[in-house]
C-alpha cells in the first residue's frame, strides 16, 4: 500500500472531448443519414442534459476525494445485473503446466496451489507484497537499488517518486477482496461479503462441499503435509455425489437463488452458509481428464454446475489430470488483481513448491479435521435445484468455444516493422469480421485505468474509420492498391489504435464518462437524455465483438462467454512468435468460420509486412 495514498486520482474528462471521441467510434458503424442524426442528437446533449449532468459529475468528484467517479456506479452496474454470473460475467484463466510433469499430479499440486495462495494471502496483509508497478522503463526502476530508494519516500508523495523514472504504481484497493469473500445474492441487488477471520478453505468434489482449516490458531499456514493429507482425504471420500448439489444454485438467476438462498436460512442452513461465505477461497477438484485447449476453456469456464461456487471472489479449479485454472466473479476486481495472483502462485508453485511427487502426507486425523457439510433441504429447495441444472444446461449447451494459434509472426516482427502488436490483432478481428459478414460492428476492448486511485476500467474502441478503410483494401479490393499502400494503411492503423490505447489507460475514453452522466441522470429521476435513447447509442454498446488480452508466463489461455447473444468473446494473447486466440460464441454466429477469417487476414497482413502482394 506504499503508494496508495499519493496516486493520482481517475480524471473525468472534458465534456467536448468525451463528445469528440464518441462521435469518431460511431462514425465507422453508421451510414450517413444516421450519423448526422446521431451528431445532431450529440450536440443538443453538449449544449443541454450533458453539460448540466457533467457539471454535477465534476462536482460529486470534488467531493469525494478518496475515490473515483466510475468506482460506485461501476460495483452497481455488477450487483445489480440479475443474470447468472456464469457466462455473464465470470471469466476464466487457466495456468500453464508445471515444467516438471511429475507435479502436476492434482494431490500434489492442489497441495502446492493452496500452500502458496495462503503465503500469498499472509505477504498481502502483513504489508509486505510489493505494490504492482507498470514499468516503461524497467532497467531504471525494475531495480533492487530504485526499490531501496523509493521505500524511504513517504508514502504521501511516493508516487511522484515512481512517475519520475517513468513507472506507474496500481491501485492494489481491490485486493483485500481477493479472500474471505463472496458475493451474497440479494433482491434487486447484490451485496460483497469479506470476512478475513474465517482460517478454512472450501473444497468441492462431486458436488459435495468440504471445509477446514489452512491457518493455525495464530493465523499462520498449517503444515504443508497436513494440507497434503486433508487434500488426500477428501479426493479418496467414497461419498457419492449429491443428487441436489447445492453449488448449482450459485448458477442461477441472481433473484431466483436469492430467495432459495433465503428459503435454505429458513430451514437452518446459516450455519453451513457462513462457512462457504467465509473460506478463505474455494478450491474445486475435478474428475475429468481434459482432452484438449476446447475441453479446458469450457470445464474451467462453466463446467457442469455442480462442482463449482461461482459467488466466491475466485475459485481455484484442477481437473483430474493437474490442469488448473481460476474462475473468478467480476464485480470486485478485474484482471489486474486476479493475474497479480495468478502469477504469484505460478512462480512459487514451480520455483519453491513444498510437497513433490514423493512426499508423504502428515499422519493425521484428517476425518476429524476435514468436515463435509450437510444441508436440510425441503421439497421446494430441491424442485429449486434441478430448475437450476436444467437452466444451466440450456444454457451452456448454446455455448461453442474454439482456439487458433498463427505461427508465422507475432510480436518480435511487428516491433521490428514500428506497429503495435495488439492494432495488428485488433486489425486481424475487424478484417475477419468484414470478410465473413461484410460489415464493422462495435467492438470492445478493456483497457484497465489501475494506475489511478479505485480505477477500474476502460474501453478502447478499436473500430474506427482508420481500420474499417483498411479492412476493405484488403478484403474487398486488395488488388487495387500497392504493398507499399497497403503497409501505410496499417502504419495508420497502429498508429490510431496507439492513441486510443494511451487515452484510454490515461482515464480518457469516452465510454465511463457516458456511462457516469447516465447513472448520475438515473439517479435523479432525470427524463433520460435523448442521446442515450438515439438507436446509435444502443448500438454501439451492443458489443459484437468483446475482446480481452492477458499475457503471462503463468497463463495458457483465458476466455470468456460473448457479452451479447449474437456477439463474439474474444480472448486473445500476442507472444513474441506467435498469436493466440480462444474465441466464444452461441449459435447466432460460426466461431470456426470467423477463426479461419481471422487466420487469413493475418496471413495478409504478414505477408504485406514481407513486402509481398496479396490476392
Amino acid at each position: 500500500m506504499h503508494y496508495q495514498k499519493s496516486l493520482p486520482r481517475l480524471p473525468v474528462p472534458k465534456l467536448e472531448d468525451t463528445i469528440r471521441r464518441y462521435l469518431a467510434a460511431q462514425r465507422p458503424l453508421l451510414n450517413d443519414e444516421q450519423y448526422s442524426n446521431t451528431e445532431n442528437v450529440t450536440h443538443d446533449f453538449q449544449s443541454g442534459a450533458g453539460k448540466q449532468l457533467h457539471e454535477e459529475l465534476v462536482a460529486l468528484d470534488k467531493n469525494n476525494k478518496h475515490t473515483s467517479y466510475i468506482s460506485a456506479p461501476w460495483f452497481d452496474m455488477y450487483l445489480s445485473a440479475r443474470e447468472s454470473v456464469v457466462l455473464n460475467f465470470n471469466p476464466f484463466m487457466s495456468f500453464n503446466p508445471d515444467p516438471k510433469p511429475e507435479y502436476n499430479d492434482q494431490l500434489v499440486r492442489a497441495t502446492n496451489m493452496v500452500c502458496s495462495a495462503v503465503r500469498f494471502m499472509k505477504t498481502l496483509r502483513a504489508g509486505l507484497l510489493e505494490p504492482e508497478v507498470f514499468h516503461l522503463n524497467p532497467a531504471k526502476s525494475d531495480t533492487d537499488s530504485f526499490k531501496r530508494l523509493i521505500r524511504w519516500v513517504p508514502p504521501s508523495i511516493s508516487w511522484f517518486g515512481a512517475y519520475m523514472v517513468n513507472a506507474y504504481p496500481l491501485d492494489m484497493s481491490q485486493y483485500f477482496r481477493l479472500f474471505n469473500s463472496t458475493r451474497i445474492p440479494k433482491y434487486k441487488r447484490d451485496e460483497l461479503l469479506t470476512d478475513d477471520k474465517g482460517h478454512h478453505l472450501l473444497v468441492v468434489r462431486r458436488g459435495n462441499l468440504y471445509v477446514f482449516d489452512v491457518l493455525d490458531r495464530d493465523g499462520n499456514l498449517i503444515k504443508p503435509a497436513e494440507v497434503h493429507a486433508h487434500l488426500k482425504y477428501i479426493l479418496t471420500d467414497p461419498t457419492e455425489a449429491p443428487s441436489f448439489p447445492l453449488g448449482v444454485l450459485t448458477s442461477e438467476n441472481r433473484d431466483t437463488w436469492a430467495g432459495l438462498r433465503q428459503k435454505l436460512l429458513d430451514a437452518g442452513n446459516d450455519e453451513a452458509l457462513q462457512l462457504v461465505d467465509t473460506a478463505l477461497f474455494c478450491l474445486c477438484l475435478d474428475e475429468e481428464v481434459m482432452r484438449d485447449h476446447i475441453h479446458i476453456s469450457h470445464n474451467m469456464l462453466h463446467g457442469d454446475g455442480c462442482n463449482r461456487w461461482y459467488d466466491k471472489s475466485f475459485s481455484v479449479i484442477l481437473a483430474k489430470d493437474g490442469q488448473a485454472a481460476i474462475n473468478f466473479e467480476h464485480s470486485w476486481g478485474d484482471g489486474v488483481a486476479v493475474l497479480r495472483f495468478q502469477n504469484e502462485v505460478f512462480k512459487d508453485t514451480t520455483e519453491k513448491p513444498l510437497v513433490g511427487p514423493g512426499s508423504q502426507p502428515a499422519s493425521v486425523d484428517s476425518a476429524s479435521a476435514v468436515r463435509r457439510l450437510g444441508f436440510k433441504l425441503d421439497e421446494e429447495l430441491k424442485a429449486g435445484i434441478t430448475k437450476a441444472k436444467e437452466n444451466f444446461h440450456a444454457a451452456v449447451s448454446k455455448l461453442t468455444i474454439d482456439a487458433m494459434e498463427f505461427k508465422k509472426g507475432g510480436k518480435e516482427q511487428l516491433k521490428k516493422k514500428k506497429l503495435s502488436p495488439d492494432a495488428i490483432a485488433q486489425l486481424a478481428f475487424q478484417m475477419g469480421f468484414l470478410r465473413q459478414y461484410g460489415q464493422t460492428v462495435a467492438t470492445y476492448e478493456s483497457c484497465s485505468t489501475a494506475a489511478f486511485k479505485h480505477g477500474r476500467t476502460e474501453t478502447i474502441r478499436p473500430a474506427s474509420v482508420h481500420t474499417k478503410r483498411c479492412a476493405k483494401a484488403f478484403v474487398q479490393q486488395p488488388g487495387q492498391h500497392t504493398v507499399e499502400q497497403l503497409q501505410g494503411l496499417l502504419s495508420e492503423c497502429s498508429k490510431y489504435h496507439g492513441q486510443l490505447t494511451k487515452e484510454a489507460a490515461m482515464g480518457q475514453g469516452f465510454d465511463r464518462h457516458l456511462f457516469a452522466m447516465r447513472y448520475l441522470a438515473n439517479s435523479k429521476g432525470m427524463a433520460l437524455p435523448s442521446l442515450y435513447q438515439d438507436p446509435a447509442y444502443a448500438a454501439i454498446n451492443h458489443n459484437i465483438l468483446s475482446t480481452s488480452t492477458l499475457t503471462s508466463p503463468a497463463v495458457s489461455l483465458g476466455g470468456f462467454a460473448p457479452v451479447v447473444p449474437d456477439g463474439f468473446g474474444v480472448g486473445y494473447g500476442v507472444h513474441d512468435e506467435w498469436i493466440g486466440c480462444n474465441v466464444s460464441s452461441y449459435p447466432a454466429r460460426n466461431v470456426h468460420e470467423f477463426l479461419k477469417c481471422v487466420h487469413k487476414s493475418l496471413e495478409d497482413i504478414f505477408t504485406v509486412l514481407d513486402g509481398k502482394p496479396i490476392h
